[in-house]
């Protein structure tokens, strides 16, 4: 069994920075080929932010996200953080984390295992 925690949102001010992080644990990381962010809006679908490969440097963003966010990982942790500056208002959302056991994809049904979700919420 995988279970995957997310922790670190919380409501901030436009212009501010938060890290979430993601714990992962159940099984060991040499099986997953990647980790991937996405977040929900009120009255919204799910989306895709971020994407990092569990070994090697490869790394996808949203546009909506490209230069404010960074997505990184700490294999010997088990964790996956999701570096975000300079928030909007528009990145209020349930943010999520997701482990995809065989590929590198922004496709959410592609992935196997998610988190709770941890809220975000950023006044103008």
């Amino acid at each position: 069994q995988v279970a995957l925690v997310e922790s670190g949102g919380g409501q901030v001010q436009a212009g501010d920075s938060l890290r979430l992080s993601c714990v992962i644990s159940g099984r060991t990381f040499s099986s997953y080929a990647a980790m991937g962010w996405f977040r929900q809006a009120p009255g919204k679908e799910r989306q895709f932010v971020a994407v990092i490969r569990w070994s090697g440097d490869d790394t996808h963003y949203a546009d909506s996200v490209k230069g404010r966010f960074t997505i990184s990982r700490d294999n010997a942790k088990n964790t996956v953080y999701l570096q975000m500056n300079s928030l909007k208002p528009e990145d209020t959302a349930v943010y999520y984390c997701a482990v995809d056991r065989s590929g590198y994809t922004m496709n959410q049904a592609e992935y196997d295992y998610w988190g709770q979700g941890t809220q975000v919420t950023v006044s103008s």
